[in-house]
């Protein structure tokens, strides 16, 4: 049996895979930063390279 320690981005346009212990989650889903899951307010991404998660 294998335990899942790491997940993508529940961010949709975000590319990354983050820790589960390391992960903002928010309902229920984890994020790489607090950018993405408080849905890019600003218009910021997670400033990870690749991700345009801002756009």
């Amino acid at each position: 049996m294998t335990t899942v320690t790491q997940m993508k981005c529940a961010c949709e346009s975000c590319l990354c895979v983050v820790s589960l212990s390391d992960a903002v989650m928010k309902d229920g889903k984890p994020y790489c930063g607090e950018a993405c899951a408080n849905g890019h307010p600003n218009g910021q991404g997670c400033g990870h390279t690749g991700c345009e998660c801002s756009a």
